[in-house]
């Protein structure tokens, strides 16, 4: 009852001060309201859960995880594995087929291929310029992916940057997140180009190669050239100035060359 005649009195002395200042004393009193009534349908709710299962999900440090297993703190993870030997995968695909061991062979083929196509594409990123206006390459980052056999599923990386906020990325083979769209393009290209109420993308030559150039704001600028049904090259260019800049960084590298070691030439 005391409790009740203390609201009372306070809510009329609320009548009688200014109503901003009236308004900030009552949303502070429902905020501590809340909190009080959350706390406690929390708590009621982990105890809940506790009984059932037994887990506390209230508990923290316990280097466990809401499911109740133990979370992974390290590990020194996975090691650099050599391509597979060209010679040896050879010896082994005669062997199995000899044995009629089909599965084993084609296997054992598989690796093998993929042994080519990471030794072509170590030879490939050897080929390729070690600076672009004045970016110099990090060769750090170089990538050869051989991901299943067959040039189609081979894809070569490289990046040139300054240390700072321009960088150049240049991707060689297969490339989904392209392929569709660049042959759409090249299909329409006509049709999409009139259509266009603000041209961001347009068709240009890369040394007397088809190529396309895009330009996103969020991006920055990239530039595709297909060599092949599936395959390209693809310079994602991050803080140049212009498209001038990028058809020069393009024009530094050897384009021939990187379609005659690829056999598409």
């Amino acid at each position: 009852m005391k409790r009740v005649l203390q609201g009372i009195l306070l809510m009329t002395a609320l009548l009688f001060v200014s109503p901003l200042f009236a308004q900030g004393i009552l949303n502070k009193m429902k905020d501590k309201v809340n909190r009080t009534v959350n706390k406690a349908v929390d708590k009621k709710v982990d105890q809940e859960v506790e009984n059932k299962t037994g887990i506390n999900p209230s508990s923290s440090g316990s280097g466990s995880s809401s499911s109740g297993k133990p979370m992974n703190k390290g590990g020194a993870g996975l090691t650099n594995t050599e391509p597979p030997d060209v010679k040896a995968q050879m010896v082994e695909a005669e062997t199995a087929h000899a044995a009629k061991n089909y599965p084993d062979a084609r296997f054992a083929l598989q690796q093998a291929m993929m042994g080519v196509e990471i030794q072509l594409g170590r030879l490939i990123l050897k080929s390729l310029p070690p600076k672009i206006n004045n970016l110099p390459a990090d060769t750090l980052q170089d990538k050869v992916m051989s991901t299943q056999w067959g040039w189609n599923n081979l894809s070569i990386q490289r990046v040139y940057k300054d240390g700072a906020d321009k960088q150049i990325t240049i991707t060689i083979g297969n490339n989904a997140l392209y392929t569709g769209w660049v042959n759409m393009y090249f299909a329409n290209a006509g049709m999409m180009e009139a259509n266009a109420e603000q041209q961001n993308f347009k068709q240009v030559k890369v040394k007397g190669n088809k190529a396309i150039i895009q330009y996103e704001d969020s991006k920055g600028y990239t530039l595709i050239v297909p060599i092949g049904q599936t395959s390209m090259i693809v310079w994602e260019c991050i803080n140049f100035a212009n498209e001038q800049e990028v058809m020069n960084a393009a024009n530094s590298f050897d384009i021939d060359g990187i379609k005659k070691m690829l056999g598409e030439q």
